[in-house]
């Protein structure tokens, strides 16, 4: 196992030491931006009825998009499961990965990516049919767990039975949707992904309240997008571009109140962010509206999270460690200065 794993860093890390160092310039003159995201996660990035991606995750792809292009629906969307997402981004078939990955030392170090930020800071979590009578993740012993493969969840799966001293016979599946599929026929006990992602899952199912997420959360999951390594230029761009999201919340700029605000304030910061003052969007090659158009291409951070996976939304999620830093989270961006 080791070492399929080590012969696949080291063909991933070929594909991104060969890759081009100007995105940029790539994404331009094919006219749209690639983005890889998840085959589907209800709330974070899934198709409509129509064929529309939308989700939250799909929120931080139209916003580079509308940076780039000043148009949000400039991009191509490419599913990827656990297994071949880094292929797609290494070898260019992507320009940027937006879907639930988790930034660690190796996906950074060893595979050669560049994470941009964190847009949900997640742990992985257990959930169950409430018909089995669990109320602990300790309380597993001997269970058949869905698992998908190429995921940080398969170590942290084993580390946890391991210092419980508890057994389980892991259920390998690539999807979310093969895991939702298995778990509901019973082929699996439990299913354990981000919670994020079993909220998300459980809402689907025709009686969510049949099924109870348990109490413990075994790991931190920074979820973020990602580039390639080589290309700093691009990586600003889509690190600024998240940055612009989560600005725009603390600072109080809406899509309601967008238009009105980029015609001046007496806030340099928010002058600065929307192009009406200073040369930022110059820095990055774009033109002095770029984080404007970001900002409206689905609203600020807190706009995207409450229309997508908010409280109000089938899958339920509160703000939590998901919150601005002056209301108790983490959610913190640089100055735009």
């Amino acid at each position: 196992m080791k070492k399929t794993l080590f012969l696949g860093a080291l063909t991933v890390a070929g594909f991104a030491s060969a890759a081009s160092a100007a995105t940029l310039d790539d994404v331009k003159a094919r006219g749209n931006l690639n983005c890889g995201v998840t085959t589907g996660l209800t709330g974070f990035a899934a198709p409509d009825a129509n064929g529309v991606w939308e989700g939250f995750d799909v929120g931080v792809c139209r916003a580079v998009a509308a940076a780039v292009f000043g148009d949000p629906t400039a991009v191509e969307f490419t599913p990827t499961t656990g297994q071949t997402r880094f292929t797609a981004l290494a070898s260019g078939e992507i320009d940027m990965l937006a879907r639930n990955t988790t930034w660690t030392f190796s996906r950074d170090v060893d595979l050669k990516f560049e994470f941009t930020g964190i847009n949900y800071y997640d742990g992985q979590g257990f959930m169950v049919p409430r018909g089995l009578g669990v109320s602990s993740a300790k309380d597993l012993d001997g269970a058949t767990v869905c698992i998908q493969t190429g995921t940080t969840t398969e170590l942290n799966l084993a580390d946890f039975f391991r210092a419980n001293n508890i057994s389980y016979e892991p259920v390998p599946i690539e999807t979310n949707a093969e895991a939702q599929q298995q778990y509901l026929a019973g082929a699996c006990d439990v299913y354990t992904t981000d919670a994020s992602g079993l909220a998300a899952t459980r809402a689907t199912f025709e009686n969510p309240g049949d099924h109870v997420v348990l109490p413990e959360i075994i790991s931190k999951e920074p979820l973020g997008p990602l580039v390639r390594h080589g290309d700093h230029e691009w990586g600003d761009i889509v690190r600024w571009s998240l940055n612009a999201l989560i600005a725009a919340e603390e600072l109080g700029v809406t899509s309601a109140n967008i238009d009105e605000l980029a015609k001046g304030t007496n806030n340099p910061e928010i002058n600065r962010l929307l192009g009406t003052e200073g040369n930022l969007g110059e820095m990055l090659g774009l033109s002095a509206d770029w984080a404007l158009n970001a900002i409206k291409a689905g609203g600020n951070y807190g706009e995207l999270f409450e229309k997508n996976i908010g409280e109000n939304t089938p899958i339920g999620l509160a703000r939590g460690l998901n919150a601005q830093w002056k209301d108790g989270g983490l959610l913190y961006s640089p100055p735009f200065r």
